[in-house]
């Protein structure tokens, strides 16, 4: 072969060269970045419909506000990995300044005789509780009141004609006393025990009456 052939031979194969460096260097910027890593420098990733492969759709999702304040379901929009999702009422969560507080109490109750114990709350304080009676059913009513609103303004909670116990929670909805009333109207006399756990103040007992 002659010098000549072979210069030509090799300029043949590095024009081959450069353009399959251009084209792969065109693939690249052109199809691969925008489908791949979502990077479209020329603008035509978005034409081709190649960015849409790699984009991660919308996600919502639907928050109640579960304490009130906000009367909606709110959409809130999942954000970027690492980032919280916003909460409808922050105030869900809250700091004390002291430790929650457990009393469980033995309440006695005479035949066809009444009592009430009452938790005093703060707004928003939370208690859980549960009760029980060591025989037979009685009448039962949870609610709450404050003498900020007026004797006569109170709120049920729950009532049972009859029942021999109950477990729960309160978000006091309010200031002021949150707890039973109870009945007891069989012939025999009867003890509830109850366990109060939370941020309350303090537990008033009114007696027997």
């Amino acid at each position: 072969m002659s010098e000549s052939s072979q210069s030509g031979s090799n300029k043949n194969l590095l024009r081959s060269v450069l353009i399959a460096a251009m084209v792969g260097a065109l693939l690249l910027v052109a199809v691969i970045l925008p489908a791949e890593y979502d990077i479209d420098p020329l603008g035509l990733g978005g034409l081709l419909g190649l960015s849409a492969m790699n984009s991660t759709p919308t996600r919502t999702i639907e928050i109640t506000d579960v304490i009130g304040g906000n009367e909606r379901v709110t959409e809130v929009e999942i954000p970027d990995f690492g980032d919280p999702v916003p909460l409808p009422n922050p105030a869900i969560h809250q700091d004390e300044t002291m430790a929650h507080q457990t009393r469980t109490l033995q309440i006695p109750i005479g035949a066809e005789e009444e009592t009430e114990i009452k938790a005093l709350l703060e707004e928003g304080k939370v208690i859980l509780y549960s009760w029980e009676v060591d025989q037979g059913d009685i009448y039962s009513d949870f609610h709450g009141h404050s003498p900020e609103f007026g004797t006569d303004f109170w709120v049920r909670y729950e009532e049972h004609q009859e029942g021999s116990g109950n477990d729960g929670s309160l978000v006091a909805p309010f200031s002021g006393e949150h707890g039973w009333y109870w009945l007891n109207y069989n012939e025999f006399p009867v003890v509830v025990t109850l366990t109060v756990n939370g941020y309350f103040e303090e537990i008033i007992d009114y007696g027997i009456f």
